[in-house]
C-alpha cells in the first residue's frame, strides 16, 4: 500500500548466536570493562540496527557463577583421576572400581549437565581419563556476560529508549505468563459476557497485586518470590474460642520471624489480636 508505514521491530538475539559477534563486542569490551552501571552501545548488523546493553552486575555475577561451577567440576575432575591414580597403585577403596572410561563418561556427563561442554572438553577419544579447560571459549563466555542484544529498524528512538521499549515489552509477557499460571485466568467457566469481563477484571486485579508484591519483595531485598511470601502467610490463622456459649474470644497466633519478615518487606500492617475476655 502507498505511503504505508514499514512493520517496526525489537527482537533480541538468542544466546547461542551471540558467537556471530565476538569482534563487535570485543571492539565494545573496552568502555563495558569500565562502566559502573548499565550502558547501551550501537552498531549495524545485516542493514538493521543492532543495540548491546551491558550490564556490569548481572556480567559480574553470571562470570562468578561459572567460574564456581568451573571450580567445582575441575575438583570433581581431580577426585576421579586421584581415585584412578590410587587403583594403578593397588590401593583398594570402598565401591566399584573405576574405569577411564567409566570416568570419562561420568565426568562429560556432569559436564554437560552444567551447560559447559564448550569449556571444559574431555576428550573421549583418548585411552586415559583427561580434561581441559578451553581458555578462548572461556574468554568469549565472559565477553557475553551481562549482555543484551536487540537487532531493531525503528529508526527514531535512541539506544537507551529501545532497550527500555524492549524490556517493557518482555515485562508485558512476563505478566501474560503469570496471568495463565499463578494467578490462572484460564479455563473460564462463563457465558454471560458480564460474568467473563468481572473474571478477567479479577484476574487482572490480581496481576496489579502480584506486580506490588514483586516490587516491593525486591525492594526490600527479599529472597523470596510473591507465591513463596503467600505461602508464608497463608500460614497465619485466626482463631475463635466459644466456652459454654460464653462471648467468643478472637486472636491469632504469634507470628513467626518469616512472617513478619515478609509483612514487613511488603509494608503490611501485622494482624491485630482482638482483646481478650477473661475466662471465668
Amino acid at each position: 500500500m502507498a505511503g504505508a508505514r514499514p512493520l517496526e521491530f525489537i527482537l533480541a538475539v538468542p544466546g547461542r548466536r551471540y558467537g556471530e559477534f565476538v569482534d563487535l563486542l570485543e571492539a565494545m569490551s573496552a568502555q563495558a570493562i569500565q562502566a559502573s552501571e548499565e550502558i547501551e552501545q550501537e552498531a549495524q548488523w545485516q542493514g538493521h540496527r543492532l543495540v548491546v546493553a551491558h550490564n556490569p552486575l548481572r556480567a559480574a555475577e553470571q562470570t562468578q557463577v561459572r567460574l564456581a561451577r568451573i571450580h567445582a567440576l575441575q575438583q570433581r575432575a581431580d577426585q576421579l583421576a586421584g581415585k584412578l591414580d590410587a587403583q594403578d597403585k593397588g590401593k583398594v577403596r570402598r565401591g566399584r572400581k573405576l574405569s577411564d572410561s567409566g570416568a570419562k563418561a561420568r565426568f562429560f556427563h556432569e559436564v554437560s549437565n552444567a551447560h559447559l561442554a564448550g569449556i571444559i572438553k574431555v576428550d573421549l577419544q583418548s585411552d586415559l581419563f583427561s580434561d581441559t579447560i578451553d581458555e578462548t571459549a572461556l574468554a568469549r563466555a565472559q565477553l557475553m556476560d551481562g549482555k543484551l542484544m536487540l537487532v531493531t529498524n525503528v529508526p527514531d528512538m535512541t539506544p537507551t529508549e529501545i532497550v527500555r521499549r524492549y524490556k517493557s515489552l518482555a515485562d508485558i509477557e512476563r505478566g501474560f505468563k503469570v496471568l495463565k499460571s499463578e494467578i490462572e485466568i484460564a479455563p473460564v467457566f462463563h457465558r454471560l459476557p458480564e460474568r467473563i469481563k468481572a473474571h478477567a477484571s479479577i484476574c487482572f486485579m490480581a496481576l496489579i497485586l502480584y506486580r506490588v508484591m514483586r516490587q516491593r519483595l525486591k525492594l526490600a531485598s527479599s529472597d523470596l518470590s510473591p507465591e513463596a511470601a503467600l505461602a508464608e502467610l497463608r500460614r497465619i490463622q485466626r482463631h475463635t474460642v466459644s466456652i459454654d456459649h460464653a462471648t467468643p474470644i478472637h486472636g491469632v497466633p504469634t507470628l513467626q520471624p518469616r512472617q513478619a519478615q515478609v509483612l514487613a518487606a511488603l509494608k503490611t500492617n501485622k494482624p491485630t489480636i482482638d482483646a481478650q475476655l477473661t475466662l471465668l
